[in-house]
């Protein structure tokens, strides 16, 4: 009979690949995953996510949960106890030697795989049992000469923090001799692996090149987070492996959290947030009886700019004021007046109301624990701690924060146009900033999300049960000469409190207070340089931004003389208070001995911008407004930047100088801005254009007139019958 060769080899290679599908199979049920721990932390349900995102969640056992933990300073040596629920926990498993076993500790671990990799790893490695790896030989160093030699490189020593093998060889092991609960279990597995008896017999292994386990201390540089398609995965560098189980041992803490916020589908490129919903409520618009009641502590603690503005948003937060509680510390003279006259207007439209005013002399640390014990004594389910330097643009971010659900969270708040933010991404060694890979990313919100991050401030939701546990109650003084900011970030890191910062939405903004001159008057108006945003929010017209618009059609009075909105009236009403607070007007002579040359041709009552330490700021006003207006109207001419030697401020009075006689400005072109009101604070007056015959009287606060200076548009100061008239004067381009 002749054999079909043909038909034989095939049968037989689908006899081998189900041969070798098989052997790669697992069952479920011959896996269980166990790990320790007392209390459910932050980093304990990282732990459990990670499980539920790889499917194998009902594998895990958890020993110990909810009970005393009696295996010492975590801080130092110690751990047996773990051994010790180990050996309770595989009782039921210690003669079966199919049952695979996979150990880690839970507040420091993540897993990045499924549970089919990880044992398909284990069973390729031809060992009963493997061990983690790590550079260091702890806790007794003098160990570290005993271990085997190791012809392949890799981490050498053993960490005890994660092992995977069959249960009866487990079991053999952890029971080969006794431990104390305070014993230490690193010491305890690296006595067992140097036994060569016990090694040899049990088949144990180190994962030297990391490809099952990732401890992370000593081997950050070795690492790295990388993307593929709509996976993140950590792919070690330095043996070329990717491992299935990252282990943030010892000071590798703040790297995991970083990592964390990437590591088993946390964050993707494609998809962004995905565990930003873990947990998270809503709170429904119709039912204000159901929102959990909260503690607002606004801290006022150095002179602020656009305070105002920040209690404005306090005040507009859509959250209902009968379930918020309002705690105010002032340390500032400066700020009283106002924060008093705001309690007055709005603090009865809250639940209830505490303030500390500088006369009671408390300093910030003492204030913020009061806070924190009046949290608890008007039983708050959640503390809002702000600062003034925080303004909430969105009106929702109370709301938003409670629903996020997370025991510490700060919304993403950046000084406009700078890289300064609420929150570090990362802790340097000293324990002050450094800059984690993503900051920049986060803070453009070119990333968006909610990420663990080592440092918040300003601004954060804290969860009432953190307060009223004393092992978690926040702490705002750690060592001499530490800023309360800095103690409280510590100290929750040190206790693996996780602090979340989220900029799924924007949220808001900080101010900068560090050149704010309270001695000036009226110092926000000062304030352009260092605080653009607010500053234009405040001061420039609503309207300002239509003017540039191509499809606008500009005001045009007199032939050449265009009119735009370009200010507010808070600005005019400041501007004027400036003036008269300064108090020194020119005499309305020729004599000026402000001037080069101390002669004046066409007088006026005024003050000069040089007079009030205002001409840096209003030359950059002329370039950043006034120009833009200029090159829309004037086509063709362009002046980059401005210069302007005259602006001035001038007051015309019935009684003092009511008019200005006909002039040609020594301009390339002129801008005269209302700062008060025609029929209200004044009457008469006005701009008289002599050669088209052509009036402006009707002016407007805040909108400027702008005009060629020499040779076309000689013009007169109309007579102010009544009243004080004050208008800006700038001569641009002389």
């Amino acid at each position: 009979m002749k054999v079909n060769w043909w038909l034989w080899n095939l049968i037989l290679c689908c006899c081998a690949f189900v041969k070798s599908t098989t052997s790669n199979n697992y069952d479920d049920t011959d896996v269980v995953v166990l790990t320790v721990a007392t209390n459910q932390t932050d980093g304990f349900k990282r732990f459990i996510r990670s499980t539920v995102v790889y499917g194998f969640k009902n594998n895990v056992k958890v020993l110990g949960m909810g009970t005393p933990w009696l295996g010492g300073d975590m801080a130092h040596p110690g751990g047996g106890y773990k051994i010790n629920l180990l050996k309770k926990a595989l009782e039921e498993f210690k003669d079966d030697t199919n049952k695979i076993v996979l150990f880690t500790d839970s507040y420091d671990v993540i897993f990045l795989a499924p549970l089919s990799e990880i044992v398909r790893k284990f069973k390729s490695s031809n060992a009963r049992m493997i061990f983690s790896a790590e550079k260091y030989c702890w806790p007794d160093k003098s160990l570290a000469i005993q271990y085997p030699n190791n012809d392949f490189g890799g981490e050498p020593y053993l960490n005890s923090g994660g092992f995977i093998g069959y249960a009866s060889d487990v079991y053999e092991i952890i029971t080969s001799s006794k431990i104390s609960h305070t014993d230490d279990d690193q010491l305890f597995f690296t006595k067992i692996y140097l036994n060569s008896k016990l090694r040899e017999k049990h088949q144990i292994k180190l994962d030297h090149n990391s490809n099952i386990f990732q401890n992370l201390h000593g081997a950050i540089a070795d690492v790295e987070l990388r993307f593929k398609g709509n996976d993140s995965y950590l792919h070690n560098t330095l043996y070329n492996t990717i491992p299935l189980i990252v282990h943030g041992n010892g000071l590798s803490k703040q790297i995991l959290n970083s990592l964390g916020n990437y590591l088993a589908n946390a964050w993707t490129p494609d998809n962004g947030c995905l565990n930003c919903d873990d947990e998270i409520t809503e709170l429904a618009t119709d039912r204000p009886d159901i929102y959990p009641p909260i503690l607002m502590a606004i801290f006022v603690t150095q002179p602020t700019p656009f305070l105002k503005e920040f209690f404005y948003k306090i005040n507009h937060q859509n959250y209902p004021k009968s379930k918020i509680h309002i705690f105010i510390y002032n340390s500032e003279l400066y700020h009283e007046k106002f924060i008093n006259q705001w309690m007055k207007e709005h603090g009865n439209k809250y639940i209830s109301t505490k303030m500390i005013s500088p006369k009671d002399d408390i300093d910030s640390v003492s204030a913020r624990n009061l806070a924190l014990n009046h949290c608890l004594l008007k039983g708050c389910s959640g503390y809002f701690s702000i600062d003034s330097v925080a303004h909430l643009d969105n009106k929702y971010t109370l709301k938003l924060l409670v629903e996020q659900q997370r025991g510490i969270v700060a919304p993403l708040l950046v000084r406009p146009s700078a890289a300064w933010s609420n929150f570090w991404g990362a802790v340097a060694d000293n324990g002050y900033y450094a800059r984690s890979s993503d900051y920049m990313d986060i803070i453009e919100n070119k990333r968006r999300g909610l990420w663990n991050v080592p440092y918040i401030n300003n601004c954060y939701l804290i969860n009432s049960t953190i307060i009223s546990n004393p092992k978690t109650r926040p702490l705002y003084a750690a060592e001499d000469e530490m800023d309360p900011d800095i103690a409280f970030c510590m100290t929750n890191r040190q206790r693996d409190i996780f602090m979340y910062v989220s900029n799924r939405l924007h949220f808001g903004h900080l101010v900068n207070p560090d050149h704010f001159m309270i001695q000036l008057t009226n110092p926000d108006l000062y304030e352009i340089f260092t605080n653009k945003y607010d500053w234009e929010k405040r001061y420039i017209h609503e309207n300002y931004y239509d003017s540039l618009r191509t499809d606008n059609t500009p005001l045009q009075p007199c032939p050449d003389v265009y009119w735009f909105p370009i200010v507010t009236k808070q600005f005019t009403k400041e501007f004027i208070e400036i003036m008269e607070a300064f108090g020194k007007w020119s005499d309305g002579t020729n004599q000026d001995n402000r001037l080069q040359g101390g002669y004046e041709n066409v007088p006026t009552r005024d003050i000069h911008m040089n007079q009030v330490n205002y001409e840096a700021h209003w030359l950059y006003f002329l370039n950043e407004y006034v120009r833009p207006l200029q090159e829309r109207v004037f086509i063709g001419y362009y002046h980059d930047p401005v210069k302007s030697i005259m602006n001035f401020v001038v007051r015309y009075k019935p009684d003092e100088q009511p008019s200005l006689r006909p002039h040609h400005d020594s301009s390339t072109y002129t801008i005269n801005i209302a700062l008060n009101r025609v029929g209200v604070d004044y009457e008469g007056g006005g701009c008289h254009f002599l050669r088209y015959n052509c009036s402006v009287v009707d002016t407007k606060p805040g909108w400027m007139l702008m005009h060629p200076g020499r040779l076309t548009h000689y013009h007169e100061g109309l007579r102010v019958t009544k009243g004080t008239r004050y208008i800006m004067i700038s001569f641009i381009d002389p």
